[in-house]
């Protein structure tokens, strides 16, 4: 079958597409945006990528070339070009979700990480633990983990073959075989965002889990969500279809998660926290790199990794508890931790040059970016933190995050904002309020050279943008090395 992916470039569309080409489909795609890594990991796979959307892409009015499928992306809308081709020349299409819950989750034992914040390093854990367990889980997830280099897979050696959603024989999805214990492991992040133009539920209703991880609600995604309520009564609807003789995860110390229990609830339910909950976790280290884990009172052991922050750890909590309802001995699952490495762009270390650190990180709320930089701080003491920022997300373009960015920054030193043009919203009372430590730029070219100039050796430089950023931590590095040749 010849599949044609319309957001392609997308974390997660980019795992449908390899997904798709490791059960054997002809697969291609479009985009308007393309950059690492989900470019590279596309282009190693041999998948065929075309810039922008049209009408050509799709065949034209050819039906010869036209695609038998096409995976509509939730980042497309009504007026794109490709989009009213399709819908007039009526070619058959299916959101990303239904395709992934139809053709491959229907007969697996799903483990879904949803949550505002930690589901690309939680789900990424998870995988990690399973393999590391011998259970050789299939997964997805929002990036590029550094244990796998890949974002998605199958079960490896399962020889799943040709079959999938639109295939003319073979059985439909309403006659696949009910997951069962010994069903391959599937580990999906599962994303709260709306999941197509015509289709307004969250992509994470389509999973079905029969294991569910809920690691925190926060209000985030302005444009499609009015208040935190909405998101709750989403997550909601994730906590109906998780079934009784499942398991959901959940963060004790999360008192909008307890509202969204307080709904109904069918599933028994395992908690988890640093201070309270049925998984706990003591720190040796005030940064997280080392940790005793215990349940329900019983001591399991010690933890110790490459990762900081008392989010991170948070995370660990809930991957390891979540492993737990799969079966694996959490006890011996420990050591795993430390063989961890985490997804790209999460805190990732680009390199150091005359005694500068530089970061690269996904940053998307300010909750993520107060955490964050709150584990660097218990990490590196008093050295400095210098923040590149570029508003990016959907909330922050729209300025619904901006009174909770200035306290967010509390932990660096000095911040350069990317503020262009199109910014809808002043920056000048973030500035305000961080007192001295922030000024904006008005391009990529102008916040490399601003941060260049006060760097200095022992600092910490860290780019927070859940976008490109026009590959701006890397020109810092390149720069940063040039000067000091």
């Amino acid at each position: 079958m010849k599949l044609h992916i319309l957001g392609i470039c997308g974390t997660f569309m980019g795992g449908i597409a390899a997904l798709a080409r490791e059960l054997g489909h002809e697969v291609e795609g479009s985009d308007a945006n393309v950059y690492p890594p989900m470019s590279t990991q596309l282009e190693r796979l041999g998948i065929v990528l075309k810039q922008g959307y049209s009408a050509e892409h799709l065949g034209g009015g050819d039906p010869a070339r036209a695609p038998d499928l096409v995976v509509v992306g939730n980042a497309l809308s009504r007026g794109n070009a490709a989009i009213e081709h399709m819908l007039d020349a009526r070619l058959p299409y299916v959101s990303g979700p239904q395709w992934l819950g139809e053709t491959l989750l229907a007969q697996r034992r799903v483990l879904a990480v949803a949550g505002t914040h930690g589901k690309t390093t939680t789900t990424s854990l998870l995988a990690w633990i399973l393999e590391a367990q011998g259970r050789a889980p299939g997964f997805l997830v929002g990036g590029v983990p550094a244990n796998f280099g890949v974002s998605a897979r199958l079960e490896p050696g399962l020889g799943i073959g040709n079959s999938g959603f639109g295939e003319r024989s073979g059985p439909s999805p309403s006659q696949s075989p009910i997951p069962n214990p010994q069903s391959p492991l599937f580990v999906i992040e599962a994303d709260e965002y709306d999941t197509a133009f015509f289709d307004k539920r969250s992509k994470f209703v389509h999973y079905r889990p029969s294991i569910a991880i809920l690691n925190n609600l926060e209000y985030d995604h302005a444009d499609i969500f009015p208040d935190v309520a909405a998101i709750q009564r989403q997550f909601h609807h994730l906590v109906r279809t998780v079934p009784g003789n499942g398991r959901l995860i959940v963060n004790a110390e999360d008192a909008r998660l307890a509202e969204v229990l307080a709904m109904g609830c069918w599933t028994p339910v395992e908690t988890f926290g640093i201070d309270d909950g049925d998984w706990r976790a003591r720190l040796l280290a005030a940064d997280g790199s080392a940790f005793v884990v215990s349940h329900r009172g019983r001591e399991l052991g010690e933890a110790r990794w490459e990762l900081s922050g008392r989010h991170n750890v948070m995370n660990a909590l809930a991957a390891l508890a979540a492993a737990h309802a799969a079966g694996v001995d959490a006890a011996q699952a420990l050591p795993a931790l430390a063989d961890f490495r985490n997804v790209a762009r999460r805190m990732e270390r680009i390199g150091e040059h005359a005694g500068v650190r530089v970061y690269d990180d996904f940053a998307h709320h300010p909750t993520a970016i107060a955490t964050t930089l709150a584990g660097l701080r218990a990490k590196v003491g008093s050295a400095r933190i210098l923040v590149g920022m570029e508003p990016r997300s959907n909330s922050m373009r729209m300025g619904a995050h901006a009174d909770e960015l200035a306290p967010s920054l509390r932990d660096a030193d000095a911040v350069v904002f990317l503020q262009r043009p199109e910014l809808p919203w002043d920056a000048g009372r973030i500035l305000g309020a961080l007192a001295g430590r922030g000024r904006t730029a008005g391009s990529v070219a102008d916040l490399v050279a601003d941060l260049l100039a006060q760097a200095r050796a022992g600092d910490h430089v860290v780019f927070m943008s859940n976008g490109g950023f026009e590959g701006a931590p890397r020109k810092f590095f390149a720069a940063l090395q040039a000067a000091g040749a």
